[in-house]
């Protein structure tokens, strides 16, 4: 029977993943990412939001080095373009993707964790990119992603010496959005799920599809590209009702 690497359910708008190799702890082999790019792609209709979790201890630990294999250069580059590939599915996908950090989020499980969009940590998650350690270089998109989160002179520094992070200096540097207590992760994941999956869809969309894109353009490109996505999402079919209700609450205290 083949062992099922990645758990997934849907209730309401929230799909959720989650990564089912604990005794790895979790770490990435070439199935869990294959895994988890089916996962990915199979979202089903109606799911607005989506949850990525981690059974056992630990998020994830990274690379699985017990199926590190020697490659040639070319194969390298396919292989990390094979990372790329399903973590820009989950980055720009045009759906929310709220984490659930616990325990260790280390070198891919780092790269993993940057493509989402909202993350959520315990106190016991730890961040680390030990790669320097191991003779390698990162290529699941840290260079990119997490750079753009701490940046490149933090980046270089967590890989040169190889340090690591505690919950409360992550939180600090923006790896995560919400630090929370033990175990509440997962509650809080679904929590703000909830929350979003309240917006309008089209909106959403334009958040997580816009936002990193319009970051990577010069700023005249990025204004053309925000008024062009402004145009899109305010002319949709449930703008007038949403503003119509916020109009009708307004002097009513704030929303939450």
């Amino acid at each position: 029977m083949t062992e099922q690497l990645v758990r997934t359910s849907h209730e309401d708008d929230i799909y959720t993943v989650t990564l089912a190799r604990p005794a790895k702890r979790n770490a990435i082999s070439d199935r869990l990412l294959a895994a988890i790019d089916d996962a990915f792609a199979a979202v089903p209709d109606g799911a607005r939001v989506i949850v990525l979790a981690a059974e056992g201890e630990h998020f994830c630990a990274g690379l699985d080095l017990t199926e590190h294999q020697h490659r040639e250069p070319f194969g390298v580059m396919k292989h990390s373009q094979s990372w790329h590939r399903v973590f820009s599915r989950i980055q720009n996908g045009g759906i929310p993707v709220v984490a659930a950090l616990h325990g260790a989020v280390i070198g891919g499980g780092l790269e993993l964790a940057a493509a989402t969009h909202v993350r959520v940590a315990e106190p016991n998650t730890i961040y680390q990119l030990p790669e320097g350690r191991h003779g390698i270089f990162v290529g699941g998109g840290a260079s990119v992603r997490v750079a753009r989160i701490i940046g490149a002179g933090r980046m270089g520094e967590m890989m040169l010496t190889g340090r690591i992070l505690e919950a409360d200096e992550g939180q600090r540097l923006g790896l995560s959005h919400y630090l929370v207590g033990p175990g509440d992760g997962l509650a809080k994941a679904q929590q703000l799920a909830r929350r979003i999956a309240e917006n309008a869809p089209m909106a959403n969309w334009a958040m997580v599809t816009s936002i990193a894109r319009i970051e990577n353009m010069a700023a005249d490109d990025g204004f053309f590209v925000e008024s062009l996505t402004a145009a899109v999402t305010q002319t949709g079919p449930e703008v007038a009702e949403r503003i119509g209700q916020f109009l009708q609450r307004k002097g009513q205290g704030a929303q939450r």
